[in-house]
C-alpha cells in the first residue's frame, strides 16, 4: 500500500484529475489518503460531482417520455388534419380530432410511465455494491455512491465500479471486452512496469467502470465517476441497444404486417372516395380515421402494463425482472441450462471427512485446509465457510505471509504461512504454501504425497492410487478438494510459478444433498413444455449421482473435452439429445447455449458465479440470484431472490400469463377491428356518403380501445399455460383474414337493414352502424379472449366491467346532448331487437371459426 500523508484539500475540479502521471500527484489532485475518505467528505463530494451512473438521469424524463408518444407519426397526422380542419371552418371536428387524440395519448402516456416508474422501483432492488474505505474501515456501500478520492477493494467476482488507479494488485487479471474488444483477460499492476510481462504500459495501472475481475485482488483510488469516466463517455455518444429479442422480434413483425395492411387500405379508400366525387377533405379524414382505426396504437402501452403487472406479481414472489421484455421470453423458454450446485442440491455444503492422499483419516489435512481457508482474501467459496464452520482446529499460532489468488485456468488457490513470533527477536517458522483447489489441477503441481507422516514420490502406480481415492468420494456424489503443501525460500512475494513440486496432503470431502422437492419441481417443469439440461464443471461421478438422486440420470453423459471434437452444427443436434454435461468450461456452457439457440430453442441460464456471466449474456433469459457475483447479476435479465426452482416455476407461468394476454389484444385488434375497417373501405362504393364521419370512427376507435385497457388484469386459461408459447405471426394473419370478413358480412347486413327496413337517412345510418359496430367489435372480446369455451373460462373482474361499460355509453351516446355535436341522432326502439340478433349470431359464429383456427395454434 502505498502511505501518503493527508493533503490539502482539492483545488482542481474532481472531474478533470489526470490520471497518467504520478501516483502521487493523482493523489494530491484527489485530496486523497491510504486511509480513504470521511463519510462526510464523501457526502460533500457526491453534491459535486453526482451519482456514480455513467449513463445519468434525466431531469425531464416526463416530457421525453411524452414527446415519444406524441411523436408517433400517426399522431403527427391526425393533428395536421385537425389543423386542416379547423382552417376549412370545421371547428367541431377539429377539436373533436384534438380531443381523441389528446385522450389517447395522455391514457398510453400515464399507463406506460406508471409500469416503467414499477420497472425501476424493481430493478432498485438489485443493487450494486462496492467494498469502500470511509473513516478507515472498510465498508460495502452502494456503488451510486462512490465519489473520486474513495479506495475500493476488488476481488475475483466484482465488477469495477468506478475508474480508478491501483495502488496495490496482486495476480489481478480484468476481462476488459465491454471497452476494448479483447477476449483475453488483461493483467492489471500497482505501477506500470512493475511485472515484466505488463511493460511500461500505463493502461496496466487503470481499471475501468463496466470491467470485471477475472482472479487476484487489488486496492484503487478512485479517480472518475459517472459521466466522466470511460464508459460515461461512450454512452454519451452511443446509445447502446441489447440484441433484439424474441418478443422485440415478434413485435416487429407484427407492426410490419399492420403498417402493409394499413398502407393499401388507406390508398385503396382514397381513391374510391375520391372517384365517387365525395368531399376531398372529409374523403382525407376519413382515410386518416380509417388508418387510425387499424391501427393498435395502445399496443405499447398494453404490452408494457402487461408486461409490468407479471413483473409485480413475480416481485411478490421472489422473483425480480430487470428488463421487461424478458417476461416473454422466460415464458417462451423451453430449455432451461443451470450449474448443478445450488440449484439441483441445496449448495449448503457440509464437511465430510479429510483423508489422505489414500483415503485414511488424516487431522493434518484438516489443519492445512483450515490454515488456507481462514487466510483465504479472493473468492468467497461455500466449501470453505464449511470448512470453517465444522470447528477446525486452533490456528491461531500461524501468521499468513502472502497469497496466489484463485483464478479458472490454475484452478487452486494458496496461502503462505509460518508460525508466529514466541519470543521478542526470535525467528519466524517455516514458510509453508499451502495450495488447496480442484483435485485435477493440485495433482498436475504435484511430485509427492504423504501416508501418515511419510512423503513419498508420486510416480505413476502412486498417481493412480490418489485419483481413486478422489474418485471414490465423487461417484458417492461428494464434492472434493485437494490439498497440498511445501517449504517455500524467503522472498517478497510469491506468484503462481511457486506452486511447483508440490507434497498432496490428502482430500477433504463435503457433501452438497439434493433439495428437498426438487424431483417433483422437475416434474413440474417437464409437463409445463421446460427441458432441464445440466451444465456442470464437476465430474461425471459427481454429475451422475447427484443427477440419479433427482431422476435426471441417463445412459450417457457428455463430457467438455468431447465437445471440443465437433463442430457447431453436430453439437446442436447432440446438445438436444443430451441431459448433463459435465467438466464442461465456461465457454463451452456458452457453445451449448448458442448451439440450441440455433436450432430454433428458447434457452433460459441460472447462474451464479464468475464464470456463468458468457451464458448468462447469450441466452435468450438469464437468471441469476441475488446473492450472486456482481457479474453475474449485471449480465442477468431476471434475479431469483431465494435460489429455487420453485419460484423459478412460478415465474415461468407468470411469464405464460403475460404473453397470453398481450396475444388478447393483438388478435382483437387484427380481427373484428380489421373487419370493420374493410367494411368502412368498402361502404363508399355502395353507398351516396360516407358510413361513418371521421369524428366518430376516431370516437368509436377510442372507446373500443378503452374496453381493452384492463386486459392486462385477465384471466388466462390453463390450457395457454401447460407450454412454452411462441410468436405465430400465421395466427394472426389468419385470424385477420378470416375473422375479419366475418365482421363485415356483418356490417353489410346492418348496411342493408338500415337502408332498406329503417329507411336511414345519413345520421341515422351512421349512428345505428356506430352502436352495431362498436357492440360487435367490443363484445367479441369475450369470445376471442380463450381458446377453449367461452362460458367456462371466466374474465376478469375488471375486463368485464370496462367492456360492457364501453358497450353501454355507445349505446347511450345518441340519447344524450352531446349527440348532435357528434352526429348522432337517437335510435328507434326497433332497431334494439336487430342489434341482440345480430351481436348473438356473430358472437355464434365468430366462436365457431375461432375453434377452428386456434386449433392449430394450441395443440
Amino acid at each position: 500500500m502505498v502511505r501518503l500523508a493527508t493533503p490539502a484539500r482539492p483545488d482542481t475540479r474532481l472531474l478533470d484529475v489526470q490520471d497518467d502521471g504520478p501516483l502521487a500527484v493523482v493523489f494530491a489532485q484527489l485530496g486523497a489518503t491510504d486511509q480513504g475518505l470521511s463519510g462526510a467528505e464523501a457526502r460533500r463530494r457526491l453534491e459535486v460531482v453526482g451519482p456514480n451512473d455513467p449513463v445519468g438521469r434525466s431531469r425531464f424524463v416526463i416530457l421525453r417520455e411524452l414527446s415519444r408518444f406524441v411523436a408517433n407519426p400517426l399522431v403527427a397526422i391526425l393533428l395536421a388534419a385537425s389543423l386542416v380542419s379547423a382552417v376549412v371552418g370545421e371547428v367541431v371536428s377539429a377539436a373533436i380530432i384534438a380531443v381523441m387524440v389528446l385522450l389517447s395519448v395522455v391514457l398510453n402516456f400515464v399507463q406506460s410511465f406508471r409500469s416503467q416508474r414499477a420497472a425501476a422501483q424493481l430493478r432498485a432492488m438489485v443493487t450494486l455494491t462496492a467494498t469502500v474505505r470511509r473513516d478507515g474501515a472498510w465498508l460495502e456501500v452502494p456503488q451510486h455512491e462512490l465519489v473520486p478520492g474513495d479506495l475500493i477493494r476488488l476481488a475475483a467476482g466484482d465488477l469495477v465500479p468506478a475508474d480508478a488507479r491501483l495502488i496495490e494488485a496482486r495476480d489481478l487479471h480484468l476481462q476488459e471486452a465491454a471497452l476494448t474488444g479483447e477476449s483475453l483477460p488483461a493483467e492489471k499492476a500497482a505501477e506500470a512496469g512493475v511485472a515484466s510481462s505488463v511493460g511500461e504500459d500505463a493502461h496496466a495501472s487503470r481499471v475501468f467502470l463496466g470491467t470485471s475481475v477475472v482472479s487476484g485482488s487489488g486496492v484503487a483510488v478512485v479517480v472518475r465517476t459517472g459521466r466522466a469516466t470511460m464508459l460515461g463517455h461512450i454512452a454519451t455518444r452511443l446509445a447502446t441497444r441489447a440484441p433484439e429479442n424474441e418478443f422485440e422480434r415478434g413485435t416487429r413483425q407484427f407492426g410490419l404486417l399492420i403498417m402493409y395492411t394499413v398502407f393499401f387500405l388507406v390508398l385503396f379508400v382514397l381513391l374510391v372516395s375520391l372517384a365517387a366525387k365525395h368531399d376531398p377533405l372529409e374523403s382525407f379524414l376519413f382515410a386518416i380515421a380509417l388508418a387510425v382505426g387499424l391501427t393498435p396504437e395502445f399496443l405499447p402501452m398494453i404490452t408494457t402494463v402487461t408486461l409490468a403487472q407479471g413483473a409485480v406479481q413475480m416481485a411478490h414472489q421472489g422473483v425480480i425482472v430487470k428488463r421487461l421484455p424478458a417476461m416473454q421470453n422466460f415464458g417462451s423458454m423451453d430449455i432451461l441450462c443451470s450449474d448443478k450446485t445450488g440449484t439441483l442440491t441445496s449448495g449448503d455444503m457440509r464437511l465430510e471427512q479429510c483423508v489422505d492422499a489414500l483415503g485414511q483419516a488424516s487431522p493434518r489435512v484438516f489443519l492445512l485446509a483450515a490454515l488456507n481457508s481462514q487466510f483465504e482474501t479472493g473468492i468467497k467459496s461455500p466449501l470453505d465457510a464449511a470448512l470453517l464452520a465444522a470447528e477446525p482446529p486452533d490456528t491461531q499460532g500461524y501468521r499468513k505471509l502472502d497469497e496466489v489468488p484463485f483464478d479458472f485456468v490454475r484452478r487452486r488457490l494458496s496461502v503462505v504461512v509460518t508460525e508466529a513470533q514466541t519470543a521478542a527477536g526470535a525467528a519466524l517458522g517455516e514458510r509453508l504454501l499451502i495450495t488447496k483447489g480442484a483435485p485435477e489441477g493440485v495433482l498436475t503441481a504435484c511430485g509427492a504425497y504423504e501416508v501418515q507422516g511419510e512423503r513419498r514420490a508420486l510416480d505413476a502406480a502412486s498417481r493412480a492410487r490418489c485419483l481413486a481415492t478422489f474418485q471414490q468420494f465423487s461417484a458417492q456424489g461428494s464434492r472434493v478438494l485437494a490439498v497440498a503443501w511445501r517449504s517455500v525460500p524467503v522472498q517478497d512475494a510469491y506468484r503462481a510459478a511457486d506452486e511447483v513440486d508440490l507434497t498432496l496432503a490428502g482430500f477433504v470431502a463435503f457433501a452438497d444433498p439434493p433439495l428437498p422437492g426438487v424431483a417433483e419441481v422437475l416434474a413440474g417443469l417437464h409437463a409445463d413444455g421446460v427441458e432441464l439440461k445440466v451444465l456442470t464443471g464437476d465430474n461425471e461421478l459427481v454429475a451422475r449421482h447427484v443427477c440419479t438422486q433427482i431422476g435426471l440420470a441417463e445412459a450417457r453423459i457428455v463430457l467438455g473435452s468431447e465437445l471440443d471434437r465437433i463442430d457447431d452444427i453436430a453439437l446442436g443436434v447432440l446438445a438436444e439429445r443430451t441431459t448433463v454435461f459435465a467438466r464442461v468450461s465456461p465457454e463451452q456452457k456458452n457453445r451449448v447455449i448458442l448451439a440450441l439457440k440455433h436450432r430454433g430453442h428458447v434457452v433460459g441460464y441460472l447462474g451464479d458465479g464468475i464464470n456463468d456471466a458468457p451464458s448468462l449474456h447469450a441466452a435468450d433469459v438469464g437468471i441469476s440470484v441475488a446473492g450472486a457475483v456482481d457479474v453475474a447479476k449485471d449480465a442477468a435479465d431476471i434475479i431469483l431472490r431465494e435460489h429455487s426452482l420453485v419460484v423459478l416455476h412460478q415465474g415461468i407461468r407468470h411469464g405464460r400469463q403475460a404473453f397470453g394476454n398481450v396475444m388478447k389484444y393483438l388478435l382483437m385488434g387484427t380481427s373484428s377491428n380489421f373487419g370493420n375497417m374493410l367494411s368502412m373501405a368498402a361502404a363508399p362504393i355502395v353507398l351516396p356518403f360516407l358510413p361513418m364521419l371521421p369524428t366518430q370512427i376516431l370516437l368509436n376507435n377510442f372507446l373500443y380501445d378503452l374496453a381493452q385497457v384492463t386486459i392486462p388484469t385477465d384471466n388466462v386459461d390453463a390450457s395457454f399455460i401447460r407450454k412454452p408459447r411462441h410468436w405465430d405471426i400465421g395466427l394472426i394473419r389468419t385470424f385477420m383474414l378470416v375473422i375479419g370478413p366475418v365482421s363485415s358480412a356483418y356490417d353489410f347486413l346492418t348496411f342493408w337493414t338500415l337502408r332498406t327496413v329503417f329507411h336511414a337517412d345519413e345520421r341515422l345510418f351512421q349512428t345505428g352502424w356506430f352502436v352495431e359496430s362498436l357492440t360487435t367489435q367490443t363484445l367479441v372480446l369475450f369470445i376471442i379472449r380463450t381458446a377453449g369455451n367461452p362460458l367456462r373460462s371466466r374474465p376478469s373482474r375488471p375486463l368485464t366491467v370496462t367492456t360492457l361499460g364501453v358497450v353501454l355509453v355507445g349505446i347511450g351516446l345518441p340519447f344524450t346532448p352531446l349527440a348532435h355535436s357528434l352526429g348522432f341522432t337517437p335510435l328507434p326502439a326497433s332497431f334494439f331487437p336487430f342489434l341482440v340478433g345480430a351481436v348473438s349470431t356473430y358472437l355464434l359464429v365468430v366462436e365457431v371459426v375461432k375453434r377452428h383456427v386456434m386449433g392449430r395454434f394450441m395443440r
